[in-house]
């Protein structure tokens, strides 16, 4: 027997568990069968191409039974190899591990079940409850057995073993202080009804049982309805029905957020479909890890999971499923990617999960901003990524305004609107973008503004262009025609000249601003990228680019009718400079761009004080 060391991380997840104060530690017993019937599930997948495989074994189910102080879930699923033991029970092969002990230790040591179900490392919830656990299992393609043993401290035991046949077998040595309610049949029978009754596959419990005569009687029941509650009429299921469903079937510790269940009967394709969105979105959403996609049936006979195919890229945190009587048992992933079939089923499904999000918005506008706190970056990087689809899409945005705290919807904005324009202002949060000098013209006026303040939503607006032929229109970047006002007064002009000259390799530009109340001087862009949009392309390559800036002043100012007073005479023409400098740099600050030469602009200070 060769004796291994734990992964450290998996030292420090198994110490927490063992020492874990969580009270339901009931919760080992369904994560064992769901990954009995995730076990089921990918061999059924290989017996489907070569049936031969099963070796007369096709009666697919999960049993326990109870053998002294242990309790033992077997199955006859595809099975371990010694290596699929090494990678799967000694180590946790995820790159969300890390993660998940930082969420553990911030929640004081105390584990919850979103946190267990999320990150997928149920099999470690045995050791909550047990003294030793010991796994015997057989790959199906495969000739000798793999035994693993431990304790749940430094390391485990592993050796090659005999098994007559394939699947898992998982002997767990129960701590003697919860023996008594574990190892009890109606424990167990209530624990498998209440939160494993929809698993597919039959779970039977062998135990004894005193009969007429007092002896005891070996007895097998099977305890799980196994029930296709995507078949089943919309009005004769109830809520408490499809949460659980989805917690047993989905890996989740937590009721959905909402569930959909649809069907269609039709010429090219008919389905049943069960969708649900999770109330929180997968912990690794945005890596190259996490893989989307539903569970695909034909005629209630599972055929394969997580089928991309068949739900759009931005949806890909719904989890669910699609039982089509229209495809064969054999279908492969590369004629699903070309089927007319799973393409009219995937316009559906997105039909569908559009409309109820629409109504949901319409209907219960505190629910939707719940999805949206949790989605609304999902939901924009998808739009996005793929912006031929804005007109499905749009009407699911939800922003903050100067006049909305909380997000509302670009319809309301449009329903409240008092211009012929979307006006927005881009910045790091709400507080900064209501302090641009840009924003003073609005604060007091009738006029709102949308405030985007996370990276992809200015790209976003931008590509979008319009939302119901109203155009979107950035308060920094709207342009103002100053020639026609200056050209008939030349202290005007020279202001602006002098301006121009003193900053001639800072700006492209300056002229007279139309928005500014109380701040001096402010700077903006036009053609092409904002100002905004410069500092975020600036943190993605060696290259930036650069937006045309242009510095905007109010002529009212006092600090402004100052420099007109002194352009009169040449000898306060350095000190004219330094203020024209010291109110480019006061830009630069208000818009939170790096300023140039911070020791010139400390020495400017220090000079005009």
């Amino acid at each position: 027997m060769e004796k291994k060391e734990f992964q450290t991380e998996t030292k420090q997840l198994l110490n927490l568990m063992i020492h874990s104060i969580y009270t339901n530690k009931n919760i080992f017993l369904r994560e064992l069968i769901s990954n009995a019937s995730d076990a089921i599930d990918k061999f059924r997948y290989e017996y489907l191409k070569n049936p031969e495989i099963a070796q007369g074994d096709e009666n697919f189910e999960i049993n326990i039974s109870f053998e002294d102080n242990k309790l033992i879930i077997e199955d006859n699923g595809i099975g371990l190899s010694y290596e699929d033991a090494v990678n799967n029970l000694g180590t946790i092969a995820s790159s969300g591990t890390r993660k998940f002990l930082e969420n553990i230790k911030s929640a004081e040591n105390n584990f919850n079940e979103e946190l267990i179900g999320q990150f997928g490392v149920g099999f470690y919830s045995s050791f909550m409850v047990s003294d030793k656990v010991t796994v015997i299992s057989k790959k199906y393609d495969e000739e000798k057995a793999v035994k693993w043993i431990s304790d749940g401290s430094e390391s485990y035991e592993i050796e090659y073993t005999e098994k007559e046949k394939r699947g898992t077998k998982i002997i767990l040595q129960i701590n003697s202080e919860l023996s008594g309610e574990i190892l009890n049949s109606d424990f167990i029978k209530d624990y498998i009804k209440k939160y494993s009754n929809y698993i597919k596959y039959p779970i039977k419990l062998s135990y004894e049982e005193e009969n007429e005569k007092d002896e005891k009687e070996l007895k097998t029941d099977i305890i799980n309805s196994m029930q296709s509650l995507w078949r089943k009429d919309k009005k004769d299921i109830k809520e408490e029905e499809y949460n659980e469903f989805y917690k047993e079937n989905f890996h989740d510790w937590q009721d959905p957020f909402e569930t959909i269940h649809t069907k269609a009967e039709g010429t090219e394709v008919s389905f049943n479909a069960l969708i649900f969105i999770p109330k929180k979105a997968p912990y690794d959403f945005f890596s190259k890890d996490y893989k989307r996609g539903l569970q695909l049936y034909t005629k209630n006979v599972f055929i394969m999971d997580k089928s991309e195919e068949l739900i759009p890229e931005y949806f890909g945190f719904v989890k669910g499923l699609v039982d089509s009587p229209d495809f064969s048992l054999n279908i492969s992933r590369e004629i699903l990617q070309e089927s007319r079939k799973i393409s009219v089923i995937k316009k559906n499904l997105e039909k569908k999960i559009i409309k109820t999000l629409e109504d949901l918005m319409k209907n219960d506008k505190d629910k939707y901003t719940e999805f949206w706190k949790e989605y609304g970056k999902i939901i924009k990087n998808g739009l996005y990524e793929n912006i031929y689809e804005k007109d499905k899409l749009s009407s699911l945005l939800m922003f903050t305004t100067l006049k909305h705290e909380e997000f509302i919807s670009l319809d309301q904005y449009i329903s409240e609107m008092t211009g012929d324009e979307i006006l927005f202002a881009t910045g790091e949060s709400r507080k900064r973008i209501i302090n641009l000098p840009q924003m003073e013209k609005y604060l007091d006026s009738d006029k709102d503004v949308l405030l985007l303040t996370e990276p992809v939503d200015e790209f976003l607006i931008t590509l979008l262009m319009n939302y119901k032929d109203k155009n979107f229109v950035s308060v920094s970047q709207q342009k103002t025609d100053n020639k026609e006002k200056t050209e008939d007064n030349s202290e005007e002009e020279k202001i602006i000249k002098i301006f121009r000259e003193n900053l001639k390799d800072k700006v492209k530009d300056v002229r007279f601003s139309e928005s500014l109340v109380k701040s001096p001087v402010c700077l903006v862009s036009e053609n092409g990228i904002s100002i905004n949009m410069e500092k975020i392309l600036s943190e993605f390559g060696e290259n930036p680019v650069h937006a045309e800036k242009i510095l905007e002043i109010n002529k009212n100012h006092k600090i402004i009718k100052d420099i007109y007073s002194l352009i009169s005479d040449e000898s306060n023409d350095e000190k004219v400079s330094k203020m024209i400098s010291m109110l480019y740099y006061q830009a630069q600050y208000l818009e939170g761009i790096e300023i140039d030469n911070p020791k010139e602009f400390i020495n400017l200070i220090n000079d005009l004080i």
